[in-house]
C-alpha cells in the first residue's frame, strides 16, 4: 500500500479489522452528498422542463432542491478547508510512484498489440522488460 497522503485523525475513523488504516470519513461521506446534490439537480430540471408560456406556479416547487443544495454544499466546504490544512503530503513517495519504470507497461504492451504483436507474446516481452528494469 502506497501512503501519498495521510489526513488528520479528526476527519478519519480507524477500521474495525485492520487497526493500522484510517478510513477517510469526511472524503467518503462527501462523495455520498454527492447523490444529494445530484438529486436536486434532477428535481430543478424536472420542475424547469416544459414550462408552458403562461403564470409557472410550479416555480414554487424549487426552492426546496436549491436551498437543499446550497446547504449541503455549504456544509460538505467548511470540513474541507480544516481537513486539507490537517493533510500532510509525502512528495517523495508521489515522486519515486511517478518513476516507476513499471509505470507504462501496461500502455506498452497495448501498443505492441496494435502494432501487430499477439497480447500473449507481447505481455511476454514487457515482462521480460520491467523484470530488466
Amino acid at each position: 500500500e502506497t501512503l501519498w497522503i495521510e489526513l488528520g485523525d479528526a476527519f478519519c475513523t480507524g477500521s474495525s479489522l485492520m487497526p493500522q488504516k484510517k478510513n477517510p470519513d469526511m472524503c467518503e461521506l462527501t462523495r455520498g452528498k454527492t447523490g444529494r446534490v445530484y438529486g436536486d439537480l434532477m428535481t430543478l430540471l424536472s420542475i424547469m422542463k416544459s414550462l408552458p408560456l403562461c403564470y409557472n406556479r410550479d416555480m414554487q416547487e424549487d426552492k426546496e432542491p436549491v436551498f437543499d443544495a446550497i446547504d449541503t454544499v455549504k456544509l460538505v466546504l467548511s470540513v474541507y478547508s480544516p481537513m486539507l490544512q490537517s493533510m500532510k503530503v509525502f512528495k517523495d513517495r508521489m515522486h519515486a510512484a511517478a518513476n516507476d519504470p513499471a509505470l507504462m507497461a501496461t500502455d506498452l504492451a497495448e501498443w505492441l498489440v496494435k502494432n501487430g504483436v499477439p497480447f500473449r507474446q507481447a505481455h511476454h516481452r514487457v515482462g521480460g522488460l520491467v523484470g530488466y528494469c
